[in-house]
């Protein structure tokens, strides 16, 4: 997808209660956006963990309600015109259809729908008295998390990883990718393009 946490983020920045908070938190995303953009190289963890404060304060019943209106406007038009194909031929071959991301929960439920995936784990916020604390419970997915729950599914539901395709556009992934049989980088960051000639993994773009 040609979007990510900080588009959803200035989603609901751009949507909260009265012309004053909206501004207040529009202006502040916008100057926290090359903060972002460090932490992120740095390492995806402190990413996460810096990132997700900035909900703090955020309604737990605005967030739902502008969800849909979220999946409409933001998330819908960034799916990679190749996505459905790729979904379609996992299919038609059996594939289980897993996505492992660190959005949160309420953000994407109407994607994995429209998309037909067929399970999915992802990012949960803390609530208290029906607002967002900033805080992720754990555990965070994200870099080696990712990896471990990809790990302890597998062996629950009997799945094999060497037969199995991990799918990402992220360096940050990179312990998801190494841990299956067929790693598969997708329009991927510069820093990943680079690991996957090294590797000789697929390299897929879906635009």
């Amino acid at each position: 997808m040609s979007t990510n946490l900080v588009h959803t983020l200035a989603f609901y920045a751009n949507r909260q209660q009265g012309l004053w908070q909206t501004a207040k938190k529009s202006v502040g995303t916008l100057a926290k956006l090359p903060f972002f953009g460090l932490t992120d190289l740095y390492s995806r963890n402190v990413f996460n963990e810096v990132f997700f404060k900035s909900y703090a304060g955020f309604s737990h019943d605005r967030l739902r309600y502008f969800s849909d209106e979220l999946f409409e406007e933001v998330l819908k038009p960034a799916i990679f015109p190749g996505t459905f194909d790729l979904i379609a031929k996992g299919k038609k071959i059996g594939q289980r259809q897993i996505v492992i991301t660190g959005a949160l929960d309420f953000t994407i439920d109407r994607l994995m729908d429209y998309m037909g995936i067929d399970d999915y784990k992802s990012n949960h916020m803390e609530f208290v008295n029906g607002y967002s604390t900033g805080r992720i419970i754990p555990p965070v997915m994200a870099s080696a998390t990712k990896a471990q729950w990809i790990r302890e599914y597998a062996e629950r539901e009997n799945i094999n990883l060497s037969d199995s395709f991990a799918y990402s556009d992220s360096i940050s992934d990179l312990p998801m990718l190494s841990i299956v049989g067929h790693p598969v980088a997708v329009c991927p960051d510069v820093r990943l393009k680079q690991a996957a000639l090294q590797h000789d993994w697929a390299i897929l773009d879906l635009k």
